[in-house]
């Protein structure tokens, strides 16, 4: 076969980038998190509008940056904001930081917001984490079972918070 009619790809020419993927939850955001939803919107705007489309890697950037924003758009326009202040500062839901203490006593700070928001590293959990499924609807003084791969752990709920509490 004659090399003549093979498609050489471009040096410059953006591969065809699959979309980022869409979780198949309700989008539930704290304010926090539909902040900072908007302020990478902003910002992958704003890079957007930097980059010359005829310049090397351009074409690569830009395609990359236009897959972000729709997915940022699509998270945006799907989030269903639950204010934490308005929460009944009695009982676990998406919003509350709660304080728990494991069986050998020792005590973890953890913030329960909505999956685009969460840092495990910084104490923030998705609400669709184990640990969040077991502290939801429990108030200070419960004991639940938090199902994790390294094995069952039993917690006590110490102390439930909320912004504007």
């Amino acid at each position: 076969m004659s090399r003549a009619f093979v498609k050489e790809p471009q040096a410059d020419a953006p591969e065809d980038l699959p979309e980022l993927p869409l979780s198949p939850n309700p989008n539930y955001v704290t304010p926090r998190g539909l902040a900072l939803l908007q302020q990478r919107k902003t910002a992958a705007e704003q890079s957007l509008a930097e980059i010359r489309a005829d310049s090397i890697g351009g074409k690569q950037q830009r395609a990359q940056l236009e897959r972000e924003l729709r997915w940022l758009q699509s998270r945006i326009g799907t989030a269903l904001l639950v204010d934490p202040a308005t929460r009944d500062s009695g009982r676990v839901a998406l919003g509350a930081e709660v304080l728990i203490a494991d069986s050998d006593g020792a005590e973890h700070r953890y913030r329960i917001v909505g999956e685009d928001e969460a840092d495990p590293e910084q104490g923030l959990i998705s609400w669709t984490s184990p640990l969040a499924r077991a502290l939801i609807g429990t108030e200070p003084g419960d004991i639940v079972s938090w199902q994790r791969p390294a094995g069952d752990l039993e917690v006590e709920v110490l102390t439930i918070r909320y912004d504007g509490h």
